[in-house]
């Protein structure tokens, strides 16, 4: 199907731009902003409004082919791309994606983006990772539409995988209302909770007493109103490095006595962490984080680690595989760019027998979330991120319905 026009539409994102240094440096809250100086380039506050570009393909039928270029909320840290404001790089995609795209016939997903990753703007940079993102959304929307197919069905078919027959299981975030969030996810019986947002020492508590309080108290919570007594959720933290903070991130015997207490915690769920150590580099962290899986690994402790920051292209993704760094791998889906290269590491991780996480950020927007369960549905992660936003219902509702469509659609019983 042939591409008349790109029109790009200015958008708000389902979440918020994060400065993670500064909130990491102790930044307090005042109601729902920081209070004080950014101190990650290109932000104007420490909170500001996300937001996000609709990339909209016009096609020679009358039809539109589209995605959301959108950017993750801890923008700037980690190693990643910087600040998404729309006013800058919508007249990039006008003026160097445009026309590239304009009166060209696209039939195939996976080779557009593999093009389109190598392609570099006027000055000879690579594409903001965002602007790759929700160019793909879009390109794969277009396939889809002149085959007449659903978006799973394009990747499954360029991939040589089958559509999943089930849901893929979501894990919810409840943000910094680990309490009351937590309560709408054991309502609908998710599949993975509660993220809680430890990004900060205050959160972890003394010794950590404070997480493992939350940890005791989440089960119980789950045990005394889970409405089947078969629901058994799997538990998620995410501490962004906060227990390699508190303890040193190189004291890897410490961490796991502290990994220990926390699986304890949270018996009879399962319990994953995502990010226990930030080591400040990729070298960095890939070391320590491979010997913080292997000490609890040959000590027995019950508890899955999860690869996050310093892990955001496909290569990325390979490398932690390869060094043993986590049981699981966040596939954080707009730090890859392209949605191909979602699918790639999801695949990866399987044939290695890695637990692959299609995860994102509470700062997409419900085009980008639905686009995505398309990609897993094909691919068969081990878990999806709800999202957009932090609110639960929102980000459940947007994910299970997607998969709940294509199911219904496919003639799944």
């Amino acid at each position: 199907m042939k591409i008349v026009k790109v029109v790009c539409a200015p958008g708000r994102t389902g979440f918020y731009f994060d400065d993670q240094k500064a909130i990491k440096r102790g930044a307090k809250m005042d109601g729902f902003f920081y209070v004080g100086a950014p101190a990650t380039p290109g932000f104007s506050a420490i909170r500001q409004a996300g937001e996000a570009i609709s990339l909209m393909l016009v096609l020679e039928n009358g039809m539109v082919a589209w995605g959301d270029c959108a950017a993750v909320q801890y923008s700037g840290a980690g190693g990643r791309d910087p600040l998404f404001l729309a006013e800058d790089f919508i007249p990039v995609i006008m003026r160097d994606i445009a026309p590239k795209l304009e009166g060209r016939v696209i039939d195939c997903f996976r080779d557009t983006m593999e093009e389109f990753e190598r392609v570099t703007d006027r000055d000879g940079n690579r594409f903001h990772t965002a602007i790759r993102y929700g160019l793909s959304q879009a390109i794969l929307d277009c396939v889809a539409k002149t085959n007449h197919k659903l978006m799973c069905e394009v990747i499954a078919d360029e991939y040589g995988t089958t559509v999943s027959d089930e849901m893929i299981p979501i894990f919810s975030q409840t943000g910094d209302m680990r309490y009351d969030n937590a309560d709408k996810m054991i309502l609908k019986h998710v599949h993975v909770l509660p993220h809680a947002l430890v990004n900060n020492l205050e959160k972890l508590g003394s010794n950590g007493d404070a997480l493992v309080e939350y940890t005791s108290w989440l089960c119980d919570r789950i045990l005394h109103h889970r409405q089947d007594p078969a629901y058994q959720p799997i538990f998620h933290i995410d501490v962004y490095g906060m227990i390699g903070e508190l303890f040193g991130y190189e004291n890897v015997d410490i961490i796991a006595d502290y990994l220990d207490r926390l699986e304890k915690a949270a018996r009879p769920f399962a319990l994953r962490i995502e990010g226990p150590i930030d080591a400040g580099s990729h070298e960095g962290q890939l070391e320590w984080l491979a010997r913080l899986t292997r000490c609890i690994d040959e000590r027995g402790i019950k508890v899955e680690l999860v690869a996050d920051e310093w892990c955001n292209t496909v290569d990325d993704v390979r490398a932690f595989v390869d060094a043993g760094a986590g049981h699981m791998i966040q596939i954080k889906t707009p730090d890859l760019g392209s949605l191909h290269n979602t699918a790639d590491a999801v695949l990866y991780c399987k044939e290695k027998g890695i637990g692959a996480y299609m995860g994102g950020t509470c700062n997409e927007t419900n085009r980008s979330a639905e686009v995505c369960v398309h990609v897993a549905m094909a691919m068969k992660p081990d878990q999806i991120l709800a999202k957009p936003g932090m609110g639960v219902d929102e980000g459940v509702m947007i994910v299970y319905n997607e998969m709940q469509r294509i199911l219904a659609l496919r003639g799944v019983k």
